[in-house]
């Protein structure tokens, strides 16, 4: 990309994914902007759990009842988690990093898209950050908050449209009824 404006008018949630595999330098500059996300008093809660395993990716996309086919299908899904004793903003400095993932990814030529896991339930009504800590064996103060799935497009979309802005959403000053 030109410019930081033109990567989020073009960057869209992908769903559908090439059989392509990413490059393993690729895979680091994504993790590379990972890490470099800021976070609260610079306490770094964030951890991830990157998976290529099919049977994997294949569980994974059942986590919650709708919404999660995507991960069956990527390259790679990245679960983005965060220790809860860390940090109290663990959420935040979560949900930066995961959108660095996605910024990463888009400058890369990737797709992805943010499977939200932190409030869910699977079909039978198991909580779904549970149910993910459990397929990936990780410890209870270890919680998902949501799973970036990434791959070559298969699908093309177009890019935002800068003229539908929803610009009464902008107060200046004080909030003004609209």
């Amino acid at each position: 990309m030109e410019n930081f404006h033109d990567l989020i008018v073009n960057r869209r949630s992908i769903r559908k994914y090439s059989e392509e595999e990413i490059p393993a330098d690729k895979v680091k500059t994504i993790m590379e902007a990972a890490l470099m996300a800021p976070t609260s008093k610079s306490s770094r809660p964030w951890q991830f759990v990157l998976v290529e395993d099919s049977a994997k990716l294949e569980a994974l996309s059942k986590c919650k009842e709708g919404g999660a086919g995507p991960i069956a299908h990527c390259s790679l899904a990245i679960v983005v988690a965060a220790d809860v004793e860390a940090s109290d903003p663990w959420i935040e400095d979560a949900a930066i990093a995961a959108t660095y993932i996605q910024l990463q990814a888009q400058d890369l030529g990737l797709g992805s898209c943010w499977i939200q896991i932190r409030g869910r339930y699977t079909s039978t009504d198991i909580e779904s950050e549970t149910y993910v800590q459990n397929i990936l064996e990780m410890p209870d103060t270890i919680l998902p908050v949501c799973i970036i799935t990434l791959g070559y497009p298969d699908e093309t979309k177009k890019p935002q449209n800068t003229e539908k802005l929803l610009w009464e959403k902008v107060h200046i000053g004080t909030w003004q009824e609209r």
